[in-house]
């Protein structure tokens, strides 16, 4: 399985924003050239909330063309690349069915893993202006994916995604969101169990709220 980066996109401009930080970074644009990745994400990119964006578990976001295309059809307006705060556009590869832990490699040296869903929030909302949109999106239920930086190296628009591993569990990003089903959080947790993934602390903690509440018996 094979896909294209269509666009490397990193922060554009900071804009003012009515949520607690005050800014946000969301308005993403492409980038001419190579731009080297790190394990904290893209270089010249930043995060304005730090607290539930970026770092070395969400340190690129994805995000497929196919969707973008499929909005465009819903809003009646282009969805060009970043608009959706993503790091990276990617065509040809199905971005929302890769398996949580599952391994890409990026052009010549840049390997990275899928940690989760990106969960959309409410500044995302503010920026689309789209009323209801964090209700809509969360239905459409393809939210694009946040990486890992496994080995730091370079991208550029026109390099290939290659998927280099699929830890076979069977739940990918679009099958945990937004459903967060008490299956799937048992399979998740004995996938890690059997050292088949190391999961995101933040998705772990979701996962275990799950498994946690399904287990407390109703009445």
């Amino acid at each position: 399985m094979a896909g294209v980066v269509s666009h490397v996109c990193r922060v554009a401009e900071l804009h003012l924003d009515g949520g607690s930080v005050g800014v946000t970074a969301i308005d993403k644009r492409p980038a001419e050239g190579p731009v080297r990745v790190g394990r904290y994400g893209l270089r010249g990119d930043v995060q304005a909330d730090r607290k539930d964006h970026g770092g070395l578990e969400k340190a690129v976001y994805a995000y497929d063309q196919a969707e973008a295309d499929w909005w465009a059809g819903e809003l009646g307006e282009d969805v060009p690349a970043g608009r959706f705060g993503e790091n990276l556009r990617v065509s040809g590869l199905p971005v929302d069915d890769a398996e949580i832990g599952e391994r890409w490699r990026i052009g010549d040296t840049l390997e990275v893993e899928v940690t989760g869903p990106r969960t959309p929030c409410a500044t995302f909302g503010r920026w689309l202006g789209q009323d209801g949109w964090v209700r809509r999106f969360t239905q459409r239920g393809r939210p694009g994916a946040y990486l890992r930086v496994l080995v730091p190296g370079e991208v550029r628009a026109g390099d290939t995604v290659t998927v280099t591993h699929r830890p076979g569990h069977g739940v990918t990003v679009a099958g945990w969101f937004p459903a967060q089903g008490v299956d799937d959080a048992r399979t998740l947790l004995s996938a890690e169990g059997d050292g088949q993934i190391a999961m995101a602390a933040y998705l772990r903690e979701h996962v275990a709220r799950v498994a946690a509440r399904a287990a407390v018996p109703a009445g």
